[in-house]
């Protein structure tokens, strides 16, 4: 195999088996909650045999290895000859533990540092575990015995409509490769559907302990004729015996044999359309390809450009209406641009549904870490997650993993009391911890919740005091809410003991900082000795926002309307001075006043010429501040461009985006606007 083409598939293994891997530690984790559902062990079984499947052609020898002893213990605990229990998932997580770090080896080629030889025995010492009912005994030549598993998987199939069907397959008598046939048998039929159980077992297949003669059960939504068809296809078959099951035993119905020389291709193609549906057991899946993330943000990019290009073009047909109305090409150019208009915006909600992915690709790997993050700390917790399959853009998805993890962590170590404890409370001995993600207008709503002890707002504040990160003075005029938000200050912590989840008092300073790089924000509510609820409000994306222009010294600036509370006027003789501060009573409460040029450091002010001032109320969290603006221009939706390293990180601006006559207006960083105004920063002007 050329190099090139080893690489191509070699990427597509690497993201195949992750995706895998991805789905058997999601479902070994549920089955753990759910031992007796059949079909997550099925899930589980397809992934391991899918992962061995693609290594082996790869020749991939460590991971086939381990993979196989892997869908052995699998194969026992699908043939009831193993239960499930903890000690069982423990090692088949450490498995996939040891999965992924040989994909990595594979990916990087830097060595793992896997103990193979041990997961292996592990994995054989279970299936040597005495088992407390047997399987009953098959021979392919007489009846098909299935026990109450099988039957189950049976009669579960039969109640969706599909057909199951009992094979026996005889070889050749002078067949010298008699796993290879039995393999290509195998892997041809189970395209066609489910493959439940073999005899002699699969290990025994693949080992070539049989005789000429083995057996199958397949549930499939074809008849006898394709499957025995299908089965036929393979060289060196001397028979094909096909039967129908029931749930008891499968011995009803004629046998039906392979025509020779019928053309199986043709048959096996028409069966993978139901093979498809065989991972979930639902209806076909949609098709689907893999397309380079930089290539959809180049035609974000380009869809971006016609959004401007959009906004310009009506603007020159708006001035052209005023000069020369009435004129027929002046119609027909209005039409244009109402088309125009109409396709560019379907174009982009179709290019931001591209970019938009399932939440439950960073949902998914929490249940592992919140099993593992329990069981070290000692307690019992139930992990509850709701809107999986909120979509999220793509570079907000990156940046959410880390926030989600340390809130998480934070829950199981500090929320969620020993089960001693909770017992002693007349709690629950398991504590619960939900994720929840959902839409709310234009935003993506994600809450972290747990029913642990709650946060003391008083200890929070003495602990701030302790450790020098405010003043006593402070920590007296703080409200409840002020005082929560002491968590995110760098180097907060109220643990007493360091451990290797929490106490460095870095973790929500993490939180909250990679929150601020997506324009999201997070806040607390928490009722002592009830639990505490963490809410994150994040945008549905980054790149294409609807903002409010205003005019201030002159230029035209954008406000995200994530962050506009409202807009008033403010007469000026209502305005008030608290602590040489401009302040305005606005529904009974004091709102700061900063005029928006001064803010940014801008020459011009007009304000003063007018009574009423046009006032632009933004907020970051539950903090309200009030910019004094010249004009209100409107709501428009603008492309944010960023401003490149020649102009580098201006204090209070977040990009730029280009107006519909070509002119740059200047998008606002709410949240430094609001750290300039604490600060005293000097803005643009000293840009």
């Amino acid at each position: 195999m050329a190099g090139a083409e080893l690489s191509q598939y070699l990427g597509v293994f690497l993201d195949e088996t992750e995706e895998q891997l991805r789905l058997m530690d999601e479902n070994l984790i549920l089955l753990e909650q759910h031992p007796d559902d059949l079909e997550l062990l099925h899930h589980v079984f397809r992934a391991a045999h899918t992962v061995k499947g693609a290594a082996a052609s790869l020749g991939l020898e460590r991971i086939t290895r381990l993979t196989h002893a892997l869908e052995g213990v699998l194969d026992e605990l699908r043939h009831g000859r193993l239960s499930v229990g903890r000690p069982v998932i423990d090692v088949l997580l450490r498995c996939l533990d040891a999965l992924r770090e040989l994909k990595e080896e594979v990916a990087s080629g830097k060595p793992a540092t896997v103990d193979l030889a041990g997961l292996v025995e592990e994995l054989n010492a279970l299936r040597e575990t005495p088992a407390e009912a047997a399987t009953p005994a098959v021979t392919p030549a007489g009846a098909l015995e299935l026990n109450e598993v099988e039957r189950h998987l049976v009669e579960a199939a039969q109640v969706k409509g599909l057909r199951v069907w009992h094979l026996r397959i005889t070889l050749d008598e002078g067949c010298l490769m008699k796993a290879a046939r039995a393999y290509l048998v195998y892997k041809n039929l189970e395209d066609l559907g489910e493959i439940i159980k073999t005899v002699p077992p699969v290990e025994d297949l693949e080992a070539e302990r049989f005789g000429l003669t083995f057996s199958l059960v397949l549930i499939t939504r074809e008849d006898a004729d394709v499957v025995a068809s299908v089965a036929k296809a393979t060289s060196e078959i001397a028979a094909v015996e096909v039967e129908p099951v029931t749930g008891e035993t499968a011995t009803t119905g004629e046998a039906k044999t392979a025509a020779p020389g019928k053309a199986a291709a043709v048959e096996k193609e028409a069966g993978r359309a139901t093979g498809e549906t065989r991972a979930t057991g639902n209806t076909r899946a949609g098709q689907t390809v893999r397309v380079d993330v930089q290539r959809l943000d180049n035609l974000l990019n380009l869809v971006g450009e016609l959004v401007i290009d959009r906004t310009r073009l009506a603007e020159v047909e708006a001035n052209l209406r005023g000069k020369m109305s009435g004129q027929t090409d002046l119609e027909t150019l209005e039409e244009i641009s109402v088309h125009i208009g109409r396709i560019t915006g379907e174009l982009q909600e179709e290019i931001m549904k591209a970019r938009m992915f399932p939440i439950e690709q960073v949902f998914n790997r929490f249940p592992r870490m919140v099993r593992d993050l329990a069981q070290k700390a000692g307690k019992e917790v139930d992990f509850l997650i709701e809107g999986r399959e909120t979509e999220l853009d793509r570079t907000v998805i990156e940046e959410i993993g880390d926030p989600l993890i340390h809130l998480l962590r934070n829950a199981i170590d500090h929320g969620i009391e020993p089960p001693e404890e909770r017992e002693r409370l007349g709690k629950p001995r398991r504590g619960t911890v939900a994720l929840k993600a959902y839409h709310q207008e234009n935003q993506i709503i994600i809450t972290v919740s747990d029913d642990g002890q709650g946060m003391d707002a008083q200890l929070i504040r003495q602990q701030a005091v302790a450790r020098g990160l405010i003043s006593a003075e402070q920590a007296a005029r703080m409200s409840e809410r002020e005082s929560l938000n002491l968590v995110f200050l760098p180097g907060f912590s109220t643990a007493e003991n360091v451990t290797d989840v929490s106490g460095r008092g870095v973790g929500m300073d993490i939180v909250r900082s990679h929150l601020e790089k997506i324009n999201g924000t997070i806040e607390i509510a928490t009722a002592p000795g009830r639990g505490t609820t963490f809410t994150i409000k994040l945008p549905l994306t980054l790149a294409i926002n609807r903002s409010l222009l205003v005019k201030a010294a002159g230029l035209i600036l954008a406000f995200p309307l994530g962050n506009v509370v409202e807009i008033i006027e403010v007469a000026r003789d209502q305005i008030q001075y608290v602590h040489r501060q401009e302040v305005a009573l606005v529904r009974g409460e004091v709102l700061p006043l900063f005029s928006l040029a001064d803010t940014l450091g801008l020459a011009g002010r007009q304000e003063e010429e007018r009574e009423r001032l046009p006032v632009v109320v933004a907020a970051v969290s539950e903090r309200r501040v009030g910019f004094i603006v010249d004009t209100l221009i409107g709501e428009q939706e603008i492309v944010i461009k960023a401003l490149g390293g020649y102009v580098g990180n201006i204090p209070g601006l977040a990009g730029a985006t280009i107006m519909g006559d070509g002119s740059v207006a200047l998008i606002l960083d709410v949240r430094g606007l609001l750290a300039q105004v604490n600060g005293g920063g000097q803005g643009l002007k000293s840009a």
